[in-house]
């Protein structure tokens, strides 16, 4: 009945007396059984060994390790990599695993059954500060029929796990200097033509650089003051050449008129005379005759006379100053000497006018500039700092990555230690004959508790006057106690009940 009413201590009671061998067998059988069975099982043997990760000897301070994955992605993908068919099925054919089922069953099944009888087990951090550090070590187990073959086997894994890690850690080593000694020869070429290029336009703007700025504005102010002094030397100069040619043409004047002695008059009736004379002589003598030759150079000196006072004459007004004579005295010839330096002079100057006229020109030109030079070396610097900066890193980078080579090639990194080696199992770990039999401990009761609540369900029987109270919803008169020998058997061990609770089965009488 159970189900229809709320169950009071009395009634489990009272259905653990009734019921209890239904219980109390499957207790009992189910673990013979198990024990039984676990008999005719195989047993498994299973070797386990303890690896711990022990870290670089040198301190990172001075040498970088260049394993940035965590200890546990590591294990993870070595894991992958060991338990791949490549590798376990030469350990499969070294130590004749699975023999039985060698070559009736195919390989990729043996390769998996491999795999779920390798265990791989991390270790986790005692505290905070060994999480921090990572994970201190793992196990490895592997359960064989043969204690001897399980050993091996699990001792041929840690080997190779062992390998691998250095095989690994080597190769990111080794992988990594290589890619930072291709990305230096790049660097350096870039690095190169930003120096290249810098170089060039340094050249190409030689004098209009940013840093030459205040250099050409101090060479600017010098120039104008220097031409400034020169347009001084320059009037100066002419300025006394204007006054020299003055005083010269006064003294050409002065000495010509002082060589003046004859009249005009008189040396024209001279020569008048002479070539009368000459006319004369002409009509008794030959040319050749010595008194018309004597003749004929006195009209030339007088005709010579009378072009010089001619000649002095213009010179007083045109001062004609290159028509000098040897014959000049010392005080014109030293004014011709000065004039002819003050020319020099004057020419120098105007050569240093138009010289400093260009530099100022050029310097002008030059800060005009300098504003988009400076934009463009900014830019250029910019590169060449950049290209010099990823240079440095990289040659930086390269230098630790080496020195990282090296350690691992000299097995001073991270590495694998075992701990404990795989042992020789002395008693099987599979079947385990005391859980097999604490299991079936507790499914027989678990199977006798469902069979006692099965039956109790398909019971109909009314046995308490409770029972009869709930489903016949009247209360109860008189109850008639039980009758026979049964009844005579109880009675002794039942104890009196009060009207309230009868202690007979099926007796109860409603109004």
């Amino acid at each position: 009945m159970i189900g229809d009413r709320e169950l009071s201590l009395d009634d489990y009671l009272a259905i653990a007396r009734r019921r209890m061998w239904w219980v109390i067998l499957p207790v009992v059988i189910l673990p013979v059984l198990a024990y039984l069975v676990s008999l005719k099982i195989p047993n498994r043997y299973t070797s386990k060994t303890t690896v711990l990760v022990e870290q670089q000897k040198v301190p990172d301070n001075f040498v970088k390790s260049v394993m940035t994955e965590d200890i546990s992605v590591r294990l993870a993908t070595m894991r992958e990599q060991i338990l791949s068919r490549s590798r376990l099925q030469p350990i499969i054919e070294r130590f004749g695993l699975f023999k039985a089922d060698v070559g009736k069953v195919p390989m990729e099944e043996l390769v998996d059954k491999m795999r779920k009888l390798i265990t791989l087990t991390p270790m986790q951090p005692s505290n905070d500060a060994a999480r921090r550090a990572g994970m201190p070590g793992f196990s490895i187990s592997y359960t064989a029929e043969n204690a001897r073959l399980a050993q091996q086997v699990c001792a041929e894994i840690t080997s190779m796990f062992m390998s691998e890690n250095l095989k690994a850690r080597e190769q990111s080593a080794v992988g990594t200097t290589d890619f930072l000694k291709s990305q230096l020869a790049e660097a350096k070429r870039s690095l190169d033509e930003q120096d290249a290029k810098l170089a060039d336009f340094k050249v190409k703007y030689t004098g209009q650089l940013p840093e030459q700025e205040q250099t050409n504005l101090s060479m600017l102010t010098t120039l104008t003051s220097q031409l400034e002094a020169a347009n001084q030397q320059l009037a100066r100069a002419q300025s006394d050449k204007t006054y020299s040619e003055s005083m010269l043409g006064q003294q050409i004047a002065a000495w010509h008129a002082s060589k003046v002695t004859t009249s005009p008059e008189t040396l024209d009736h001279q020569l008048s005379s002479l070539q009368s004379q000459l006319v004369t002589l002409r009509s008794k003598y030959t040319e050749e005759h010595p008194d018309i030759v004597k003749l004929k150079s006195e009209i030339a000196k007088v005709r010579k006379q009378i072009s010089e006072n001619a000649e002095a004459t213009a010179g007083l007004s045109s001062r004609d100053e290159s028509k000098a004579s040897p014959n000049e005295p010392p005080q014109l010839q030293q004014l011709r000497l000065q004039i002819r330096q003050l020319e020099g002079v004057i020419k120098e100057r105007g050569a240093d006018q138009q010289r400093i006229r260009q530099q100022i020109a050029i310097y002008q030109s030059r800060i005009q500039l300098s504003p988009r030079v400076e934009e463009q070396y900014k830019q250029l610097t910019r590169d060449y700092s950049t290209a010099q900066k990823n240079y440095d890193d990289l040659l930086n980078k390269k230098t630790q990555s080496e020195m990282a080579t090296d350690l691992e090639r000299r097995q001073q990194g991270e590495q694998f230690r075992v701990v404990d080696p795989p042992n020789l199992p002395e008693k099987p770990s599979f079947p385990n004959r005391l859980k097999f039999i604490a299991f079936a401990v507790v499914a027989g009761l678990g199977i006798g508790a469902g069979m006692v609540f099965i039956l109790e369900v398909q019971d109909k029987a009314l046995r308490t006057q409770r029972d009869i109270e709930f489903y016949l919803q009247l209360p109860t008169l008189a109850m008639v106690p039980p009758v026979g020998s049964l009844a005579a058997r109880r009675a002794p061990k039942e104890k009196p009940r009060s009207s309230r609770k009868p202690s007979s089965a099926r007796q109860g009488i409603g109004a």
